[in-house]
């Protein structure tokens, strides 16, 4: 298992305890799989725009195809509905959230790149894709980029302020919980026929980095989010009420906040 699929594994463990909840993957493939079934997590739904994957490709789980951006399950289906590296292969990576918050019934877990000072000036220099070409090259110039077509994708990548944002804005009704955690899947040992000279700098470039990471922590390369719904009974704003099983105004509270503040 490599550094990112240990990460995603980690994640994926601490978040989500209770092995029987109903968790539905958007965008899956073989390395969801792979965690998932290594984590023993018994309801599990697969689902992916690729029409190369059927049921047979997820033997445990159950498997459909659905466009991430448009899901056709009711609001809050899923305990958990998860995303691991493919929001930034939609064409509006928000609305994509969104919906994986909607069919949520608990919360939404991603994996995916953060928007850090290091990654932009890796793009700057030309280290990293901004368009992801590789990953159509790689799909036999047919799949791998945007909504799993052959135009590559632009890589959306996310900051902590605008996720809570997008998420407030979508559904303002209550305190959310939020929880990041960040990880690094460079590896410079994997490098291989180098002289010394080379050897030496390298070294010196895995301790600066080490400290950089340690000291900066955000600017890893790996970034996972967990989006926790509010408890409508206890956590909402004070302005709302929830009665009959939906959200409601709270006259009342607005009717003494602005009559006091008078």
């Amino acid at each position: 298992m490599d550094k990112r699929a240990k990460f995603y594994t980690r994640a994926i463990n601490e978040w989500i305890s209770d092995k029987d909840a109903t968790i539905l993957i958007i965008a899956g493939g073989q390395n969801d799989y792979q965690v998932f079934k290594t984590l023993e997590y018994n309801n599990v739904l697969i689902t992916n725009l690729d029409s190369r994957l059927d049921q047979d490709s997820f033997p445990l789980y159950d498997f459909e195809l659905q466009n991430a951006e448009s899901l056709t399950y009711h609001d809050s289906a899923f305990d958990y509905v998860v995303v691991n590296a493919s929001l930034h292969h939609c064409s509006s990576p928000h609305k994509s959230l969104i919906e994986m918050y909607r069919v949520a019934r608990k919360g939404v877990i991603a994996i995916e790149s953060r928007d850090s000072f290091l990654m932009k000036l890796l793009v700057k220099v030309g280290l990293v894709e901004q368009y992801e070409t590789r990953a159509v090259y790689d799909n036999d110039f047919k799949y791998g980029g945007v909504n799993c077509s052959e135009i590559p994708n632009y890589a959306y990548r996310w900051t902590e302020n605008e996720i809570e944002k997008t998420i407030k804005a979508f559904m303002p009704i209550g305190e959310h919980n939020f929880f990041f955690k960040y990880g690094n899947e460079k590896d410079f040992n994997k490098i291989k026929k180098i002289n010394r000279p080379i050897l030496i700098v390298l070294n010196l470039i895995k301790i600066l980095y080490k400290v950089f990471i340690l000291i900066f922590p955000k600017q890893q390369n790996l970034f996972a989010f967990c989006i926790i719904k509010p408890d409508l009974v206890n956590k909402l704003h004070p302005w709302l009420k929830y009665k009959n099983r939906k959200v409601k105004l709270n006259k009342s509270w607005l009717e003494k906040y602005y009559e006091t503040s008078k």
